[in-house]
């Protein structure tokens, strides 16, 4: 990372590194299963020297990763009450969802989504937090990459599609931790 390896590092440095290692596990360098112990790393990191030693062996490791413009970013956090992004808006290539205690819904039906491939980064560590995703039939919403823990030790995403996806259908990968659930619902077009 090119710094001193005592100083501490922020959290965009630290999401700069975990979107090396995403990068990383779908270039086949890393499995799912290393990916999630290393980005368990990465978020309990505190120095540049600790986040350089989980790239170490990566040839990713030596090189700027980019991150999308702040406009490009919907963030959305649910620290006292529900948020929810529905109806008629705009989809960025990046979606951030901090959910505390409360539940967001982004509802993707009416959308217009310029982008063939969306990525939302959640992180949910209250039990009582819940994340609600409404997207069209044909969508293709991949959850590989989302951690979960908590009281319970099962998986709390709940992904169902009711069929194989379009072969036009916009493609939502999910990442990030959450202790709540994750509830991903497909819906037809309403006549």
């Amino acid at each position: 990372m090119e710094m001193q390896p005592e100083l501490r590092a922020s959290d965009h440095d630290r999401e700069r590194i975990a979107e090396m290692l995403r990068v990383a596990a779908g270039d086949g360098r890393i499995s799912i299963q290393e990916l999630t112990e290393r980005l368990d790393r990465v978020y309990a990191s505190r120095t540049f020297g600790e986040l350089d030693a989980v790239i170490a062996d990566l040839p990713e490791g030596r090189r700027e990763v980019v991150l999308p413009d702040a406009q490009d970013v919907l963030r959305l956090h649910t620290y006292t009450r529900t948020v929810r992004q529905a109806g008629r808006w705009t989809v960025p290539a990046r979606i951030d969802v901090d959910c505390t205690w409360r539940t967001a819904v982004i509802d993707f039906r009416e959308a217009i989504c310029p982008h063939r491939e969306i990525a939302m980064h959640m992180q949910c560590l209250s039990p009582f937090g819940d994340i609600v995703i409404r997207v069209p039939v044909g969508w293709q919403v991949l959850s590989d990459e989302v951690t979960s823990g908590g009281w319970l030790p099962f998986r709390r995403v709940h992904n169902r599609p009711p069929g194989p996806p379009s072969p036009d259908g916009v493609v939502l990968r999910l990442s990030g931790h959450t202790r709540g659930d994750v509830w991903v619902r497909y819906h037809r077009p309403t006549a």
